[in-house]
């Protein structure tokens, strides 16, 4: 009796649950925000051929601009699964173990916590064995076109008339 009741629990432990708490759910809204941006990005490429699902960041980082302006640098990794592309996010898909993960970098401008399209955010991801140095230096780089620049002008510095 008591083996059958252990083999149920940990059957049970092992499906998540309808209303289970996953990473993504985890999120503050405004790096979910980035995070669906870049999903959005995957599922419009023809070379990528998996579904693929937030799994954890790596690094997230906020600078406080002026006027409600904030900007985000969010480095995560997302993991396929064996869903078709272009699952549902309420679809549960298993995870593939067979494939990288994709190692993902967003840089982005909010404005009240909305998300700005000026300047456009930048996307990187790559399956993670093929990052390089060069690409990391890369993302870097275009990451503080990005970012917060402590001299660039401000509502007080605009002239009027």
């Amino acid at each position: 009796m008591s083996a059958g009741l252990l083999l149920l629990l940990c059957a049970a432990a092992a499906l998540r649950p309808a209303g289970a708490v996953g990473p993504y759910d985890q999120l503050p809204d405004v790096y979910r925000s980035g995070v669906d941006l870049v999903l959005e990005q995957l599922r419009s490429h023809a070379s990528v051929q998996h579904h693929f699902v937030y799994l954890r960041s790596v690094e997230k980082a906020q600078i406080q601009g002026n006027f409600g302006v904030n900007y985000f640098n969010h480095h995560f990794y997302l993991k396929p699964t064996t869903c078709a592309k272009g699952a549902s996010k309420e679809q549960h898909c298993p995870f593939r173990n067979d494939r990288p993960l994709m190692d993902c970098l967003i840089c982005y401008k909010t404005i009240s916590g909305q998300m700005d399209s000026n300047p456009k955010p930048y996307i990187h991801c790559m399956q993670k064995p093929r990052i390089t140095r060069e690409m990391l230096a890369a993302r870097e780089a275009e990451c503080k076109k990005v970012s917060y620049n402590p001299g660039a002008a401000t509502i007080l510095a605009l002239k009027t008339g």
